[in-house]
């Protein structure tokens, strides 16, 4: 089976500006995504979609390739990741190459590792699902969740759920959006990240920190420091 690694990099942040590249730890962040498909040894090519070309560059002195720039139509605010993984696919065809597996590996994620792509992978293979994503639990369960009202009053949204021990409440868990695995026959007919037949793997609170912010960055690099003391 031919895998193929696509870390999907536009230029075009606003929150954080040139949050693509922008130094963690000193590292431009994208980098971080790149070593851990690299270091995996999983994929046959590892290639970043792009329509800068700063990101181009460096992505390609990390050891990327970037065989082709991304459209203008998926290059916007609003375009989905699965939008820009299927222009991908049809830009490859065009090249004559075509890949039977796909990891979605975001350029934002320096809290994974190789050893979380391989176990995804593998997990693919042993239960012969069309997708594997990473996900997390909710710190506090959601069933003992307060609605507030225009007056900033508080009222349960579960009442039954009140006087409930919280370990006795069913954990819930929520998508960790770091990188997805995908087959590919089945994903252009979903055109889902999280398709039917899909399994998960779950990553600790410590190895996850979703960077929209500052803060957010502030945070990931204080895991990272930890995860990697």
């Amino acid at each position: 089976m031919k895998k193929l690694a696509i870390i999907p990099a536009r230029g075009g942040s606003k929150r954080i500006p040139k949050k693509n590249v922008k130094p963690f730890l000193g590292i431009p962040i994208i980098k971080y995504s790149i070593d851990s498909a690299l270091n995996s040894n999983i994929f046959d090519e590892v290639m970043v979609t792009t329509d800068n070309k700063e990101i181009a560059k460096l992505s390609i002195s990390y050891g990327a390739k970037v065989p082709f720039y991304r459209s203008k139509k998926n290059s916007n605010d609003y375009a989905t990741t699965a939008e820009v993984i299927l222009e991908v696919i049809d830009s490859y065809k065009i090249l004559g190459k075509n890949f039977d597996i796909i990891c979605c590996l975001y350029p934002t994620a320096p809290l994974i590792n190789s050893n979380m792509l391989v176990d995804a992978y593998n997990l693919m293979v042993a239960k012969n699902v069309d997708s594997v994503i990473t996900v997390t639990k909710f710190g506090f369960p959601i069933w003992r969740g307060f609605k507030i009202d225009h007056d900033k009053k508080a009222s349960y949204i579960w009442p039954e759920n009140e006087l409930k021990r919280s370990q006795d409440l069913e954990p819930v868990f929520h998508d960790v959006g770091q990188f997805y695995f995908l087959r590919v026959d089945k994903f252009i007919v979903q055109k889902k990240m999280v398709m039917i037949n899909n399994s998960t793997i779950e990553i600790p609170e410590s190895q996850v920190q979703d960077i929209d912010n500052i803060e957010d960055w502030k945070l990931a690099e204080i895991k990272y420091n930890l995860n990697n003391s």
